[in-house]
Formats: structure tokens, C-alpha cells, sequence
């Protein structure tokens, strides 16, 4: 079947279903159903947090309001990511699961009307909702305030220094002034890649001085190796007991403006938690 007669038939059957549905479905549904109850947090002690993370966010980063839709596969095409956690609509889209693989394709758009010596560097505050389950007392549905950073290559791990040095800039001056009581880190992991590794010593982790935020290298970490290329971060509070945020580098505009020199950073915090963090939950 053609895509436009499948998403046609596939509204329709809709339109036949929400016409049969009574205002008391509606009722046992919210109550039931964890994709549509409302998050537990307060909105206006996380709209304050937020506000501070845009005040402490430099210029050279654009501020982006996301639609609640992305493309359909904006995930699944560009990493390893199962369409099955993704909440997808009847209209060739999804809801957006993730905001640093929807800045991701803004960043690529826009790196394709710009020079190649150019760098794009984007922001968002967005409330994802996933698929999966997380457990007991986890909500569908969180919000986050991502960073998404993409340029060309220059050799000798140059760009990737740069754009993480964009990134840490942010991220340590937000765990710093929000939440130096939790004992916050920011913990580093570089995935075989020698030439950064030896940048990181010399270059980003020199360069820290280590009092309120420490910068650590975390040799250990596996997870997200596969999804994660060159490096990955993580953002904790209570010296690494509580993960508030994650990201590193990706593949994704690479793929998407095709070509292979690209590289793109990403990083995010949950502000909910941060939230939680800030007023000593």
C-alpha cells in the first residue's frame, strides 16, 4: 500500500474509533493510561530552573522551540534505536522521543546552508514522552534541556575538543551555580579513539581546576559504547551516585548532511531532576 493510502485508511479507522468513544472513557483512560497523566512536578519550580539554564547558556548557542512531532524515524534511521520506543503517529511522524536527535536534523539543515568552516550550536527545552517502560514511580514522559553541537572534522581531534569544550563550559557553569551542594561531577569516557584521549589529558581535564564541579576521566564506563562515538559524558550529582544527565558524540549529522567529516556533539540534562536536586528532594 502507497504511504499516502495507508496514512488515509489508517486516519480513518481512527476518526471510526474516537466516534464511538464516551466522556467516561476518557476519564478511565487518564486514569490509566501512564503516556497521557501528568508529570508530578511542579511547572513553576521547573520553568524557574529552566529559566537560569537559559540565562547561564552562552550566546553562540540558538535557542530552538521544538515541535511535539519529529519526522517518523528520526531516531531509529540515524542510531540504534527500536521504533518500538517511540510513540508514532498516523501522519508520517513521532512523537519526539528524544530533542537531540530532532536538533540534530536542524543542526544538519543548517550546516548545509553554511560554509563548511561553520558551526552550528543549538539549545532546547523539550518534554520527550518514550515507549518503553522505567519503572515503578517513572513517568512516560520528562523533560530535558539539550545542547546539540555540529562542525566539520580538522584533524587531530581539533573540532572534537572545541565542541566539547562548548558543552563542559555550559554544563559546569549550571552544576556549579545550581547544585554545588550535591557534590556534582562530570565524568568522561573516551571510546577508542587514542589521538582524543590524549587531548582530553592534556587540553580539557589540565584545563579544569576542580573545585566545585569535578571533571574526571571514567575509564569503566560500556554503556552507550555503539550508540556513543569517540566519547561519551555523564552529569552527576552526590559524586556519581545520581545521573542528572548524559551525552556524547554521534554520528547523525554525518549521516544526514552526508558527509563523513561532520561531527556532532549532544548533551542534555534533566531539569526535573536538576529540579529536585536545587530543592533538596
Amino acid at each position: 500500500m502507497a504511504p499516502t493510502d495507508l496514512q488515509s485508511l489508517l486516519i480513518s479507522v481512527a476518526d471510526a474509533r474516537a466516534a464511538r468513544v464516551r466522556p467516561s472513557d476518557l476519564v478511565a483512560r487518564w486514569r490509566r493510561d501512564r503516556f497521557v497523566q501528568p508529570s508530578a512536578c511542579d511547572p513553576r519550580r521547573v520553568i524557574a530552573v529552566e529559566a537560569r539554564l537559559w540565562e547561564l547558556l552562552p550566546d553562540a548557542f540558538v535557542g530552538i522551540d521544538l515541535s511535539p512531532v519529529a519526522p517518523l524515524g528520526s531516531c531509529a534511521a540515524v542510531a540504534p534505536i527500536s521504533e518500538s520506543r517511540i510513540v508514532t503517529t498516523m501522519r508520517l511522524s513521532e512523537v519526539v522521543a528524544d530533542s537531540s536527535n530532532a536538533l540534530a536534523i536542524e543542526a544538519a539543515v543548517r550546516r548545509l546552508d553554511q560554509a563548511s568552516d561553520g558551526q552550528v550550536h543549538l539549545a532546547a527545552s523539550h518534554r520527550q514522552l518514550r515507549a518503553q517502560t522505567f519503572g515503578p514511580g517513572l513517568s512516560a514522559h520528562f523533560r530535558l534541556f539539550a545542547l546539540v553541537s555540529s562542525a566539520r572534522g580538522i584533524g587531530s581531534a581539533g573540532t572534537e575538543v572545541d565542541l566539547l569544550r562548548s558543552h563542559l563550559a555550559v554544563w559546569l557553569a549550571v552544576l556549579e551555580t545550581l547544585v554545588p551542594h550535591r557534590e556534582p561531577q562530570v565524568e568522561l569516557t573516551v571510546f577508542d579513539h587514542p589521538v582524543l584521549a590524549t587531548r582530553l589529558v592534556d587540553t580539557v581535564l589540565a584545563a579544569n581546576p576542580g573545585d566545585a564541579v569535578r571533571l574526571i576521566e571514567d575509564p569503566t564506563r560500556g554503556r552507550g559504547r555503539g550508540y556513543y562515538t569517540a566519547l561519551a559524558m555523564r552529569l552527576t550529582a552526590d559524586r556519581g551516585a545520581l545521573e542528572i544527565g548524559d551525552g556524547g558524540f554521534v554520528n547523525w549529522t554525518a549521516q544526514l548532511t552526508g558527509n563523513a567529516k561532520e561531527r556532532c556533539l549532544v548533551s542534555c540534562i534533566a531539569t526535573e531532576r536538576l529540579t529536585d536536586l536545587i530543592l533538596g528532594a
